[in-house]
């Protein structure tokens, strides 16, 4: 059979120029007009990149996102999603198969246009702290922010959602930012909560006191704190110099 000689000059320009798959083509063509709008609300445009900061409370099932434009030095909420279906309860998740959604700090290590959820963006679990106190052989792995409605440890949105979160996160990474910090927690850590938490889980309460300098941090500041790991997988503020 003679190929099109036409077809494939067509073909070639259109993976030269980095040709996007459907889904991602469809949510910016549906998203991108009304997040730019937004954006532009909070003093980010087109020239201008920004940093974005995603915060999750499980027992809220709330999905923040928050952003940060480039001239600023603390970041501002840009909109709070529904977390559709997040599977698990109370507690970091510790080892395959276990149906929890994680609870620590984590990043954006990938982009799934192509994702069995719809759309799919991956965290870094297993991180540095869950290696050390998640089950050695079987920590488990493939926990993602995406679409469908349906966790088996991940944090489920709607398609509609997952749309607008992906586009962002693809801005932001477009824009420059290689690693966006996802932050999941049980739930606001304030003084109420942690009480009820720890009477019902009392062997929660040392993960809970590493967790909450963190939270507080951000509350206090609207700033990123540096964390380290220590040896034992414990989560620690990073002293200031």
């Amino acid at each position: 059979m003679k190929i099109n000689q036409l077809s494939v000059i067509g073909i070639l320009l259109m993976l030269a120029q980095g040709c996007e798959p459907d889904r991602v083509a469809q949510a910016k063509a549906e998203k991108m007009a009304s997040l730019q709008a937004g954006l532009r609300l909070i003093g980010v445009n087109g020239a201008r990149p920004f940093e974005l900061f995603f915060r999750a409370f499980k027992a809220e099932k709330t999905l923040e996102v928050w952003v940060k434009p480039h001239q600023d030095t603390s970041f501002q909420l840009f909109k709070t999603y529904p977390v559709c279906q997040a599977s698990g309860v109370i507690g970091p998740k510790l080892k395959q198969g276990d149906k929890q959604v994680p609870e620590g700090f984590y990043y954006i290590n990938r982009f799934n246009p192509n994702s069995k959820f719809h759309l799919s963006l991956g965290l870094n679990y297993p991180n540095e702290a869950d290696l050390v106190r998640a089950d050695k052989d079987h920590p488990g792995g493939d926990i993602f922010i995406h679409g469908q409605c349906v966790s088996i440890g991940c944090l489920a949105m709607t398609d509609d959602f997952i749309k607008e979160i992906y586009v962002l996160a693809l801005m932001a990474k477009e824009g420059g930012q290689l690693k966006i910090p996802v932050h999941i927690f049980p739930n606001k850590l304030t003084p109420e909560n942690l009480e009820k938490i720890v009477v019902t889980n009392p062997e929660l309460a040392a993960f809970l006191n590493e967790l909450l300098p963190v939270f507080q941090y951000f509350e206090q500041k609207g700033q990123l704190p540096e964390i380290e790991v220590l040896p034992n997988g414990a989560y620690q503020l990073k002293e200031e110099a």
